[in-house]
């Protein structure tokens, strides 16, 4: 049985994705502006990679190629210790 519509036919022979399932390709932002290094000083930028609670966000979320990832780990940790970033979130401080 043939299907026809205005959204496509199934005769086709490789199913039809939905929007939830098709993604665009996510660039580095880091590879994009060409940085060559990441500082640990840069306490507003590093901000945008740790959650409210205090975690660093995954590669899946920032889009950030592997390398500025580890980069950017490694920033955070260097940040904490010389106590420009906090280990955990407020809240968590005073619940946990």
């Amino acid at each position: 049985m043939a299907y026809n519509s205005s959204r496509g036919s199934r005769d086709s022979g490789r199913p039809r994705r939905r929007r939830s399932q098709m993604r665009t390709q996510r660039v580095c932002a880091f590879c994009v502006d060409k940085v060559k290094e990441i500082d640990y000083k840069q306490t507003d930028t590093l901000k945008r990679y740790i959650t409210d609670r205090g975690q660093i966000r995954p590669r899946r979320k920032t889009g950030l190629c592997a390398k500025h990832q580890r980069r950017i780990a490694e920033s955070v940790k260097r940040a904490r210790f010389m106590a420009l970033l906090p280990y955990t979130g407020e809240h968590v401080r005073l619940y946990g």
